[in-house]
């Protein structure tokens, strides 16, 4: 195999908005990315809502790739050339990929998928039966859950559908959505509810789950509350990241990665432009090479 004599990369030279991405050459190749994906927080570090460490003069944006190894060092046992991988949202973690899935469905299982899964799966786990208040429903479907998945676009709610979501709740149409989830369930409340409205939805969100039930908080808000567990999920472990390939690969058609569009390499600034919009409904993907 030849390796290429110039690694390319986007860099932000400066924040305040994605038009900065300039792009740069680098002489130095050890994974080969073949595509990555997009997630809000790359769009908010674009925009400065999100912190993080400006030092330098220049940023390489997003964290969720899918590749392949090209080169090892002699030192280097658990990897060899040809191996496909996934950086675990840091460069310094990388992990194999499930075997069943592309490159550009591997790309989104960095942030988003192992989020999801920690989210249900992590502290207190997901039972078959347990009732699921979620915008995503891939692992609740696949541990057996009840899910009920709201979302303001009756187009959106479709596809829930088709993933597996039982119940479905525009809640644009009924404002009071945490009242009909009691509804479906009863009155008793549902035993888990993956947060990602923030200040605006969290109340909606508390009065929806059961006593003793969880509230997994993904984002940028924290909250405390009595006789309710109110956990703030920030990605997920190198360990979790391999259980949840373990139950992709054992539940690969429920556990499929739903991908929106994708944009070339040379056309990372609509890439982020299409997540700006919120008109995507899946994951984003820029296709980095072949």
């Amino acid at each position: 195999m030849s390796y290429p004599s110039i690694a390319r990369e986007y860099r932000f030279t400066k924040l305040g908005s994605y038009n900065n991405l300039v792009l740069k050459e680098k002489k130095r190749v050890l994974v080969k990315v073949h595509a990555v994906s997009l997630q809000y927080r790359d769009y908010a570090i674009s925009n400065r809502s999100y912190p993080v460490a400006y030092s330098r003069n220049w940023i390489v944006p997003c964290s969720d790739m899918a590749g392949e190894i090209v080169a090892v060092g002699e030192e280097v046992k658990d990897w060899k050339v040809g191996d496909r991988v996934c950086a675990n949202f840091s460069t310094d973690h990388i992990l194999g990929t499930p075997i069943s899935r592309s490159s550009r469905q591997a790309s989104t299982l960095p942030c988003a998928a192992l989020t999801a899964y920690n989210a249900l799966i992590g502290l207190k786990p997901l039972k078959a039966g347990d009732y699921v208040l979620v915008q995503g429903t891939a692992f609740a479907v696949a541990s057996g859950a009840i899910v009920i998945a709201t979302s303001s676009s009756d187009e959106k709610l479709k596809i829930a559908a088709k993933l597996g979501a039982k119940h479905l709740i525009n809640y644009k149409k009924t404002p009071d959505w945490d009242e009909e989830v009691k509804k479906i369930t009863n009155g008793r409340g549902v035993d888990f509810v993956v947060e990602v409205g923030g200040e605006g939805t969290m109340p909606r969100s508390i009065n929806a789950v059961r006593v003793g039930g969880s509230v997994a908080i993904i984002g940028f808000v924290r909250r405390t509350k009595e006789a309710i567990i109110l956990r703030g999920v920030y990605i997920g472990s190198v360990d979790q990241f391999r259980d949840m390939n373990r139950m992709i690969v054992a539940n690969p058609d429920v556990t499929r990665p739903v991908i929106d569009k994708v944009f070339s390499f040379e056309e990372a600034t609509k890439a982020y432009a299409h997540l700006e919009s919120q008109k995507h409904v899946g994951k984003v993907v820029i296709k980095v090479s072949a």
